[in-house]
């Protein structure tokens, strides 16, 4: 996805305003050099999802039933990237985390079809059930009637 790009889009047409992302950078742990004494290539994107209306409501719910774990109080996402040593490799992976977030929830789910065991079926649990019943009788012990 180009940089320049005034949307995020995904689903079937939907697109969100990259202008609501909130972007932050600060130096990455890990190997790497005097880069990371110098150069902030750790991106965090912060994303206002529970106050947000450029998503349609249906979306906006599943969103925040899906991901509630990674929203805090404030109703904010919060991504963080330094899988690489670039500042704008970075911020790509969180834009296509995100992508990929928003497309996980932007159908809504199948309903489920309430369906019956065929008359067949039952037929053969409480026919097995019978023989199960009649095998463990035969193993009690036989009473003797005085």
């Amino acid at each position: 996805m180009p940089e320049d790009a005034d949307y995020l889009e995904f689903g079937s047409g939907l697109r969100l305003p990259l202008a609501e992302l909130i972007w932050s950078y600060s130096r990455s742990s890990g190997p790497g050099g005097q880069n990371v004494n110098k150069v902030s290539t750790k991106a965090r994107m912060e994303w206002p999802v529970a106050e947000n209306s450029s998503l349609p409501e249906a979306v906006r719910e599943r969103f925040l039933a899906r991901y509630a774990s990674q929203i805090n109080s404030r109703g904010m996402l919060v991504l963080a990237s330094q899988r690489t040593r670039s500042q704008q490799q970075n911020r790509h992976d969180l834009l296509e985390r995100l992508r990929q977030m928003l497309e996980e929830v932007a159908e809504a789910p199948a309903r489920r079809r309430r369906t019956r065991h065929s008359r067949a079926s039952r037929a053969r649990r409480l026919a097995e059930k019978r023989r199960r019943s009649q095998t463990k009788q035969t193993r009690r012990p036989v009473r003797q009637e005085d």
